[in-house]
């Protein structure tokens, strides 16, 4: 609770206390005063009294207590993040490698722990990132103690709606942000935590004998299963078993713990007698843990695992609840800003969605029945046996994927609809998979040519398992869902609960005197619907009529300039819900793609999975990248482009995408009007037949200018100082259809475009910039920024301000917001 109050919780138990105490009192005293009345069935107030149950003094006192505590933990935690560093920070002071090296485009990063840092102690044990030039010839090991001069950059928010917000991540870490370093000495070796370092060794160790044995596809697969580290897996691979709703192997989980207790068991319960060889079960748990690195999700199948094998130990019967709530306040205390870790949500709440349908679920399955009598006597008892085992998996995968569906969406708005398939092919190799891996690791260790002999059937199952990820590639294989609010989640899961506890009234062959009671509930009020149909029917339709009316009353021009670091994007949605995407950034960096992490989730976040028209101003990386993405991954109704006076690898990947996709491409020119729907449409003022030869892609972008009732504001793709002075040529005399209340900026504010003629004329009251933070350009020129401060416009630029949201209501008048304050 304490992650989602900025203020100190007792402040709002106080007035609830308060208030609580004195209704308590006004009801005992009103409820004395009241006669007895007869008992109704149908009452509220009666089966409020079952929540009491639950609920009671007791439970409601423990919630307190524990959230003023988790409060108070994050305030003072956040009070540390916000305050202990600051940006641009200089540094210097000695730390040790709590990590090996993780490779990115021009860095090497290592994760450090201060020791002592610019002669102070209040930076002790805090730990940052740090960022290695890959030029440097200084390569880190864990455990060195080093001694460090650099540059502390405090990690970004939030910069869009819905956007990633990487201060929060690194939280999830314990990690305060990046320090790029200017010089780093080795001073010592080997001076972390001595158990830390062994088990990074035999980590490394069992990564260096599975590389050896195998191809690098499939150790690297392999190093998921077994390690959980996915670093070395191909992105398409990843996206792969994304789509086929099989990440989850990637993921050390209870599956995975499950087989290695029953390993344990089969090899030495024999020899050694039940008790130690739990003992040696939890001995091992414990350094399966210490190996994969402690992440949430293993830790939480392995402190499972140690409960239910610990119960044993001691005589008690495990309690599957009391397993999790005790191993997920081990992970919340260490760090409570762990919840909000994906891996840690999905592995929790598809162990309780297991737990609590799968009983359900399986009935269900089993309930279906062949009718058919001649296909009924053709089934034989094996056959029938297998059927049954097809049934119990496929419960398990269902229970697990009802209780996690609406967090996969909100998370990756993406649901695979072949997971049952995928699901059922792999649960049955992915066991001999992680004990054949087991088996090979530490034959390896003994005896490695046979290691290497037994390796040839694990790289079949890979084989295998990857072919089974290949359903992703099947037609219709995933449907992309705009992202959920807090709200659609919540009653998501009051529905399949309400609806789970229903199955179970009437499947239960033994009922308790509350069921009993509930079924009668469900009895009265079905009648009461029947016998009030009609009255039911017309409140229906109503409500249906009083949606339809809503959505197709016009609502005000929302205008979204998005941050999409160096480039220009402008997704619009019109006052009649149609959709507008204007270029969508890029990056020349090809393991970024714009498209797939920003743009993309950001149109899914504003809750939209259509686009109807298209706007790209030319083909450079920085304004069509992203859209390429676009147009393989959303519906989309049509793409407006003007006369190309040069190919280029963009444009050829372009006209590929909608061929394949089937989309209606327009190309334009000064003169036409693309009308949107009443009152809002699209002037194309650029570029002419004739194309300007100089800088050909720039200098021919499409400039066009949006006029919705008396609002109008123009875009300018990245035009530079000719293509501008040609404009005004052709509109000389027609000034009137170039004024503008808001002016893209051309080019990202270079110097070589906004001349101060082009400005005279358009007379913008404010200005978008749409430029990278700390980009390689200089963009944008202070010249450029001095000279619109001069004609009084307002300057908005997402290098500094995030995504700029801009409301035009049906008068013209302007609503502009900064996502960055």
């Amino acid at each position: 609770m304490g992650l989602y109050f900025n203020f100190s919780i007792v402040l709002f138990y106080i007035p609830i206390i308060a208030v609580y105490i004195i209704i308590k009192n006004i009801y005992l005293k009103i409820q004395s005063e009241i006669p007895v009345k007869r008992l109704k069935l149908l009452s509220i107030k009666r089966y409020l009294r079952y929540l009491k149950l639950v609920i009671n003094l007791k439970v409601v006192l423990t919630i307190i207590f524990f959230s003023i505590i988790s409060n108070s933990i994050v305030l003072f935690q956040n009070s540390k993040y916000d305050k202990l560093y600051y940006n641009e920070q200089d540094l210097k002071g000695e730390a040790i490698v709590l990590s090996n090296k993780m490779e990115k485009e021009y860095y090497y990063i290592y994760k450090i722990k201060i020791l002592h840092l610019n002669n102070s102690n209040k930076y002790n044990n805090s730990y940052l990132y740090l960022k290695v030039n890959k030029k440097s010839t200084n390569l880190l090991q864990y455990g060195d103690k080093i001694g460090f001069t650099g540059q502390f950059i405090e990690p970004s928010c939030r910069r869009n709606y819905g956007g990633f917000d990487y201060k929060s991540y690194l939280k999830t870490l314990k990690i305060y942000g990046n320090v790029k370093a200017d010089k780093i000495q080795v001073l010592e070796k080997e001076k972390g935590n001595t158990i830390l370092q062994i088990s990074n060794k035999i980590s490394l160790k069992i990564k260096e004998k599975i590389n050896s044995l195998m191809k690098e596809e499939s150790s690297s697969i392999i190093s998921g299963i077994l390690l959980g580290d996915k670093s070395e897996i191909e992105e398409e691979i990843q996206e792969r078993f994304k789509i086929s709703n099989i990440s989850h192997i990637l993921a050390v989980s209870g599956m995975h713990v499950s087989y290695i207790i029953l390993g344990i068991d089969l090899l030495l319960k024999s020899s050694m007698g039940k008790r130690k060889t739990k003992f040696i079960t939890i001995i091992l748990l414990i350094m399966y843990m210490l190996i994969t690195g402690l992440s949430p999700s293993v830790v939480r199948a392995s402190v499972m695992g140690i409960i239910v094998t610990g119960a044993g130990i001691i005589h008690r019967k495990n309690d599957i609840w009391t397993s999790i709530a005790i191993s997920l306040f081990l992970i919340l205390v260490y760090n409570p800003f762990l919840i909000s870790n994906i891996g840690l949500q999905f592995s929790y709440l598809g162990t309780i969605g297991i737990i609590v349908f799968h009983k359900n679920v399986l009935k269900a399955l089993k309930s279906i029945k062949i009718k058919n009598r001649k296909w009924k006597y053709r089934f034989n008892r094996k056959v029938i046996l297998i059927s049954n085992k097809i049934k119990e998996i496929l419960a398990v995968t269902i229970s697990a994927q009802l209780a996690i569906f609406p967090l996969m969406i909100y998370h990756f708005n993406l649901f695979g609809t072949y997971f049952l398939l995928s699901n059922l092919l792999i649960s049955v190799i992915i066991g001999p998979i992680i004990i054949l891996s087991v088996f090979i690791v530490i034959l390896s260790f003994i005896f490695y040519p046979l290691a290497i002999i037994s390796s040839f059937i694990l790289e079949l199952l890979i084989q295998i398992l990857i072919t089974i990820s290949n359903v992703s590639e099947l037609p219709f294989s995933k449907i992309y869902f705009p992202t959920l609010n807090i709200t659609t989640i919540i009653l998501y899961y009051i529905f399949i609960i309400i609806f789970n506890y229903i199955y179970t009234l009437y499947n239960s062959k033994k009922l308790t005197n509350t069921q009993i009671r509930m079924r009668n509930l469900i009895a009265l009020l079905k009648y009461k619907i029947i016998i009030n149909k009609k009255k039911y029917v017309k409140v229906v339709l109503v409500c249906i009529l009083l949606l339809v009316v809503y959505t197709y009353i016009p609502k005000k021009l929302n205008i979204y300039f998005v941050d999409v670091g160096q480039g220009d994007s402008t997704f619009i949605v019109t006052p009649r819900n149609k959709t507008i995407l204007i270029d969508g950034g890029g990056s020349s960096s090809t393991e970024y793609d714009v498209g797939e992490s920003t743009l993309l989730p950001y149109i899914l976040d504003r809750g939209y999975t259509k686009i109807d028209y298209i706007f790209i101003s030319h083909f450079d990386q920085d304004h069509v990248g992203g859209i390429l993405t676009i147009l393989q991954e959303l519906k989309v109704g049509r793409v407006i482009i003007s006369k190309q006076g040069e190919d280029s690898e963009n444009y050829q990947k372009f006209l590929k995408i909608v061929k394949e996709n089937k989309i209606e491409v327009a190309i334009v020119k000064k003169g036409n009007r693309i009308k949107i729907e009443n009152d809002l449409y699209f002037d194309i003022l650029w570029p002419e037949d004739e194309l300007i030869k100089e800088n050909i892609l720039n200098n021919n972008s499409t400039v066009m200018k949006m006029c919705y009732k008396d609002f109008s504001i123009l875009f300018t793709g990245d035009i530079e100082e000719i293509a501008e002075k040609k404009i005004l040529e052709t509109y000389k005399g027609k000034e009137k259809q170039l004024a503008t209340d808001i002016l893209k900026v051309a080019h990202h504010g270079s110097k070589t475009s906004t001349i101060e003629e082009f400005l005279n004329v358009i007379k913008p009251n404010m200005a978008l910039i749409g430029v990278g933070k700390d980009n390689n350009f200089g963009h944008p020129s202070e010249v450029i920024i001095n000279r619109l401060i001069d004609f009084g416009t307002k300057i908005y630029r997402t290098d500094t301000d995030g995504e700029i949201s801009i409301v035009v209501d049906k008068k013209g008048r302007i609503k502009l917001k900064k996502f960055i304050e």
